[in-house]
This record gives structure tokens, C-alpha cells and sequence, in this order.
């Protein structure tokens, strides 16, 4: 039970860590979706993802999300 406990706590963690991407209600009561590397609007091409809908904002990180989880890891160099 224990190690099954263990395994979730990772599980949880590595999840919450793949979250760059979050939505953030504005003043205005549109919708953004913040890139938690920068702490900045997030982009596409040359476009800011700002003045959304909660929905299409949630749903958008949520996408961003998936993607970027799925770029893979960059190995250190064995030199």
C-alpha cells in the first residue's frame, strides 16, 4: 500500500510540474492563458492568447499543455 501511495505522489507531482500553461481570469472578466515560464501572456506564432472566454481559455491551456508534455526531454551531454 505504501508504494502505491508513493507511486501516486509522483504521479501528482509530475503532473503538476507539466502545467505551463494555466488560464487567468482578467480584470475585464475575459479570459488569458498565462505561459508559467515567463509569468506573461502566452503566444502562437505571433499571436497573444488574450480576451477569451473561460471555457476556450481552460480549454487551450489545457491543449498546450498535452503538447508540451509530449516534446521530449533534453538529455544533459555526456561530454
Amino acid at each position: 500500500m505504501r508504494a502505491l501511495l508513493a507511486g501516486m505522489k509522483v504521479g501528482v507531482i509530475l503532473i503538476f510540474m507539466t502545467q505551463r500553461y494555466k488560464p487567468q481570469q482578467d480584470l475585464n472578466d475575459t479570459w488569458t492563458v498565462i505561459d508559467a515560464r515567463t509569468a506573461r501572456a502566452a503566444e502562437m506564432g505571433s499571436r497573444t492568447i488574450i480576451g477569451m472566454n473561460r471555457r476556450d481559455a481552460e480549454e487551450l491551456a489545457e491543449l498546450l499543455n498535452k503538447l508540451e508534455a509530449q516534446k521530449p526531454v533534453a538529455q544533459p551531454d555526456q561530454g
